[in-house]
């Protein structure tokens, strides 16, 4: 079990910000990096869009370096496209200033995604088969946390799931299977009102 390599991960700079701050692109890159090369087509067809829109998406991300022409697929007909990286690095802070909208709309855009997975787990959570079932959680907690422990239980989670990340090509056990974890550290609103107050 091992972490993604820094090489197949990039750090977000203000072009790929703007690039992400669109929810068909983050989709886009998402679904290259789980399935592997595709067409535009065949990409419309799983975001039901038509193939024109992703292909002006597929370029915008190329033009940013998320994306690439796959040279070893396709044909004059067809162009294949696969992601660059595997994992997308973020740091809020760094654009909180400079580039306020687009990190404001990259993280709605994530966001979205999230929520259109957990639905779509939700849908099919009755077929799952019992273990799988079983397995399934959707849970919260309120804590009182300082901001350095907030940062520090988010790190520790992190390094649970770096643990039980499978190194790229290691299918892990015949039982093993795909499982989303979503990780929210979510200050309280009510953090900021009470800044302003005093």
């Amino acid at each position: 079990m091992a972490q993604i390599p820094d090489e197949q991960s990039v750090v977000l700079d203000a072009k790929g910000l703007r690039a992400l701050a669109h929810p068909v692109r983050v989709q886009l890159l998402g679904l290259l990096r789980l399935h592997g090369p595709a067409t535009a087509t065949q990409l419309a067809g799983r975001l039901a869009l038509n193939s024109g829109a992703t292909s002006y998406h597929l370029r915008q991300l190329a033009a940013a370096g998320f994306v690439a022409e796959d040279a070893e697929r396709g044909n004059a007909r067809e162009r294949w496209w696969r992601s660059v990286h595997q994992l997308t690095r973020f740091s809020s802070e760094a654009f909180a200033e400079c580039e306020p909208e687009a990190a404001m709309a990259y993280l709605q855009s994530v966001h979205n995604s999230y929520t259109m997975r957990s639905q779509q787990a939700l849908n099919g959570l009755q077929t799952l088969p019992r273990p799988w079932r079983e397995a399934f959680d959707m849970s919260d907690a309120s804590l009182r946390l300082t901001p350095a422990e907030a940062q520090e239980m988010r790190d520790e989670i992190w390094n649970v799931v770096d643990r039980y990340r499978r190194a790229a090509g290691d299918d892990g056990p015949e039982d093993a299977d795909r499982v989303w974890v979503n990780v929210h550290v979510l200050p309280d609103v009510d953090i900021a009102e009470r800044e302003a107050e005093s």
